[in-house]
């Protein structure tokens, strides 16, 4: 939210250079808020835990927000009912004439499939291409990333020899307000079995703002802020890797258990928590500051 000062008081220069949005009386007086409108594009298997994951931490802020959710048309979902689908989810066709003021793109569970492979690609790229002209800011969470880094920007995945699982230690590498109040390092979960590829990365209008030594970027932003990339979870409950985890056992895969996750006793702290909630605070309250008040 943005902080009402007097017109002239000097520390607003230094607020500005550090991307904290002020303003005088004046401007304040004249202000109209409306609610932000947000559309979230939920690829995850698990439907309505990955609602209440990402509700929970953009209703951080004390703004208003609106929210769609989107389904994929050109597929046909397992683990949900399609009168659940059908009920509380927009198709493109559906929503596409709608501006917005921001955008989550999910992860998915298809990482070792090729992107042309997966079978409603061809409709996710429509929307990721009609995103740039209807939506202020698109957040693209952990496949989801890897699929936007690739469609915009001719990034390509990169294969791991084995699952990249747990909690893993990441680093600041360039300041942005999309991390004010971070420590400068700080805990993601990671669940995936492809990275992206650094060298393609660093030849496109891309800033890295946060890292792992071995993985590489967590945390992208583009020049022109227009897309954000988080190479992780951060939305992850405390107990989502163990049930991932029990699930690939189930099912027979050679899945280790996730590291740095248990403490003594199989006990698990949440080490991700307060930073998963300024990001989407920082992320939300710059959407905010960036929208335009009428799209068209």
């Amino acid at each position: 939210m943005p902080v009402k000062i007097l017109a002239g008081l000097p520390v607003k220069k230094m607020l500005a250079a550090e991307g904290i949005f002020t303003m005088d009386k004046e401007r304040a007086s004249k202000q109209d808020i409306r609610p932000l409108k947000f559309a979230i594009v939920n690829l995850m298997p698990k439907k309505i835990e990955t609602e209440l994951q990402l509700l929970r931490l953009i209703s951080q802020s004390p703004l208003q927000i609106e929210v769609d959710f989107v389904q994929m048309a050109s597929h046909q979902a397992k683990n949900i009912s399609a009168s659940y689908l059908e009920t509380f989810y927009l198709t493109f066709p559906e929503m596409k004439e709608n501006y917005y003021d921001g955008l989550i793109i999910t992860g998915a569970p298809v990482e070792k499939l090729p992107f042309e492979a997966v079978d409603y690609w061809q409709e996710l790229e429509e929307i990721m291409a009609w995103s740039q002209s209807h939506v202020t800011s698109n957040l693209h969470i952990c496949w989801g990333a890897q699929a936007g880094l690739y469609h915009h920007y001719q990034v390509e995945k990169t294969n791991y020899q084995e699952k990249v699982f747990g909690i893993f230690e990441n680093q600041i590498q360039e300041d942005d307000r999309l991390i004010r109040g971070f420590s400068d390092c700080f805990f993601s979960p990671q669940s995936r079995y492809t990275g992206v590829n650094a060298t393609q990365i660093a030849e496109q209008p891309l800033k890295i703002v946060a890292n792992h030594p071995e993985l590489g970027p967590l945390i992208l932003v583009s020049e022109d802020r227009k897309n954000v990339f988080v190479l992780g979870h951060l939305e992850y409950d405390t107990d989502t890797l163990e049930q991932e985890y029990l699930r690939d056992k189930a099912k027979g895969l050679a899945t280790r258990a996730p590291v740095n996750y248990y403490q003594t006793g199989n006990e698990i702290k949440n080490s991700w928590r307060s930073e998963a909630c300024l990001f989407y605070h920082n992320w939300v309250n710059e959407v905010y500051q960036r929208t335009p008040y009428e799209w068209v």
